[in-house]
């Protein structure tokens, strides 16, 4: 899975945040990149060959030139974090070959840390889980690395943790897409620190569902939307008033 830089400005990957939206239940962790995209004002700065997933292609946010494409890396100077935006599924013959790529380039360019993110279904829920809907998940080889203080410690402050079944053997994540798959090819060394964002969400109209995740990612990255210095305010995407969550389609499509 070759990147391809779309800006001249050098990326500094290093010591930085990666955040991965995995396709699963409602596409709650598309929906959560694309609010931060649109309120931070993050700019497209490469795409992926798309050899694993559907290809499929699209206008761009706000009539920028250019195509949208399967695979997308957000960046913006001066924010320690990038946003991978996934807008197709993975081939199902090509699951671990996507997830060995991602892996790959994740230890390649030296993220300090990973930060995944999950919908999951929410007629599965148990008794365990009903305090809230979002919970965090660690997995297992966080602990060969030093005491973590980036961005991944802050999340047993900020959610509740997973619970039940949370051995990799038998996780228990339902339409969780690709999530345990993933989980279970981490390496047990030499990969960034790594946190799960898990979030229960019904299908249907999920723009306060991505609101919540979209938060606690942004708590997360050091965002602050509040407070004496304002980073940033809540914009959604224009692509979201438009043949999204029953608003109308654009009736040039119909001839």
């Amino acid at each position: 899975m070759e990147f391809q830089a779309t800006t001249t400005v050098p990326l500094p990957f290093q010591d930085t945040t990666l955040v991965i939206p995995i396709v699963s239940a409602a596409n709650l962790g598309q929906l959560a990149v694309d609010l931060l995209v649109s309120s931070v004002g993050m700019q497209r700065v490469g795409i992926f060959d798309s050899e694993y997933l559907f290809p499929v292609i699209g206008g761009r946010e706000d009539g920028l030139p250019g195509i949208t494409t399967p695979l997308e890396l957000f960046g913006k100077e001066g924010h320690p974090f990038y946003l991978l935006q996934q807008r197709s599924p993975v081939i199902k013959s090509c699951k671990s070959e996507f997830i060995s790529a991602l892996i790959d380039f994740a230890q390649k360019q030296k993220f300090s840390s990973v930060l995944i993110l999950s919908g999951l279904d929410l007629s599965h829920r148990d008794d365990a889980h009903m305090i809230t809907p979002v919970y965090h998940l660690l997995p297992s080889h966080n602990r060969s690395l030093a005491p973590s203080s980036g961005p991944i410690s802050t999340l047993s402050a900020l959610i509740p943790a997973y619970t039940g079944r949370t051995d990799l053997k038998d996780l228990h994540l339902p339409s969780s897409g690709i999530t345990k798959q993933l989980l279970r090819s981490l390496p047990p060394t030499g990969f960034p620190a790594t946190g799960v964002i898990l979030q229960y969400v019904l299908e249907g109209d999920n723009r306060e569902d991505a609101y919540l995740m979209a938060n606690i990612v942004g708590r997360v990255l050091g965002l602050s939307e509040f407070g004496r210095h304002l980073q940033f305010s809540w914009k959604e995407p224009s692509s979201w008033k438009q043949g999204l969550f029953g608003t109308p389609h654009d009736q040039t499509l119909f001839g």
